[in-house]
């Protein structure tokens, strides 16, 4: 058996490694979740904010308008940076590579940072105390979504155990 012949047959093996079970074990089931509740987080802040006026006022809006602005900024940059690897499953395909530049050099996941700091942009620029809950809430999910999406990536990158010693999760330089 020549070279290549083995490296095709390793990267098929590495491929029904990857893509076992299909849907489900893919983590399917965390992408279902997720489409509510991002809906959530812009119904929720929408329904109950708050009129308030003044100065408190402006530095919530200016304070939410930064944030949509970043978070957009952030979820674009990362999904350009995946390009053919993005996926909607926390699961990487088969044949990605390890991203660690760009939007992935301030954090691990810019896509669910993005989408973080977009709903807290949104219930800030609301002044929704209901609506900043729910996104703790979310930050939550989107915590949990991507530790399992790190046990596939540490288990598929033997760079990964670096990359994440050095870079932050979700937010840049904190957490």
């Amino acid at each position: 058996m020549n070279r290549g012949t083995q490296r095709q047959q390793s990267k098929q093996q590495e491929n029904n490694k990857m893509q076992k079970d299909g849907f489900s074990a893919r983590g399917g089931w965390w992408v279902v979740v997720q489409i509510p509740l991002l809906l959530l987080a812009y119904l929720i802040p929408s329904w109950t904010g708050q009129a308030i006026t003044g100065s408190l006022a402006s530095v919530l809006m200016y304070a939410g308008q930064a944030l949509l602005i970043a978070g957009a900024l952030l979820a674009f940059t990362g999904a350009v940076s995946l390009g053919r690897w993005l996926t909607p499953f926390p699961q990487p395909l088969p044949e990605s590579q390890l991203r660690t530049t760009g939007a992935y050099a301030l954090v691990r996941h810019p896509l669910y940072s993005g989408l973080l700091f977009m709903a807290f942009g949104w219930s800030f620029y609301s002044t929704s105390v209901a609506g900043l809950a729910f996104d703790a809430f979310l930050f939550v999910f989107f915590d949990r979504k991507a530790a399992r999406e790190e046990i596939w990536l540490a288990e598929k990158f033997p760079g990964y155990a670096a990359y994440r010693s050095r870079v932050k999760k979700l937010v840049p330089w904190i957490y």
